[in-house]
């Protein structure tokens, strides 16, 4: 689901975040989706939760619960059917400075080039239009756990890598990633759970 030339790793989509068109000294979630198309599904995905885990930004107060809107907005619409992803305007001005956002993509790209290596087509049937749905309602139960996350230390963390994976699962194609993804957002969720006991 692309409206545009996504590429298919991650450096690809890095690349895109740096040459997109931003708004004075502030980049905002709009020229982030601008940048990626609006029906991107697995890139929309992938960039929530890269924001999640990146350092420095993913650390500002509320920056989960707001990538879990992004989320959970999506998922509902692909799950409706549709194939143009509406955001409300609130969600589409909010934006940290491009310092900021600068520096998180740079602290991004090692990391990113190791992953990519990694990437290959695998069980290419969980990334089918079966396989695509069920990624969304996963992504949806994550989207509504984040905001009570931020609340736990480092829970969010383990919700932001569970998105990146399902991200990159279906930016590349590789249902083990995807599969990943589920057991990891799993896993988090029982540590949490246990904690709470």
């Amino acid at each position: 689901m692309s409206d545009r030339n996504d590429g298919s790793t991650l450096m690809d989509l890095i690349a895109l975040m740096e040459r997109m068109e931003q708004d004075a000294q502030r980049v905002s979630v709009n020229n982030v989706v601008h940048a990626i198309g609006r029906r991107s599904f697995g890139p929309l995905l992938l960039v929530a939760g890269l924001i999640t885990l990146a350092p420095i930004i993913g650390d500002i107060p509320g920056m989960p619960t707001l990538m879990a809107t992004l989320v959970l907005l999506v998922s509902v619409q692909l799950l409706a059917g549709r194939e143009t992803f509406w955001l409300p305007q609130w969600l589409l001005k909010r934006s940290i400075s491009q310092p900021k956002f600068d520096k998180g993509l740079r602290l991004m790209k090692k990391p990113a080039r190791w992953i990519d290596g990694l990437l290959r087509v695998r069980l290419p049937w969980l990334t089918g239009y079966i396989g695509i749905r069920v990624t969304a309602v996963v992504c949806l139960l994550i989207a509504l756990a984040m905001p009570p996350m931020e609340f736990v230390p480092f829970s969010a963390n383990g919700a932001g890598l569970a998105l990146s994976l399902l991200g990159l699962g279906l930016v590349a194609r590789d249902g083990l990633m995807l599969l990943l993804g589920f057991v990891l957002f799993g896993a988090t969720c029982t540590l949490i759970l246990v904690g709470l006991l």
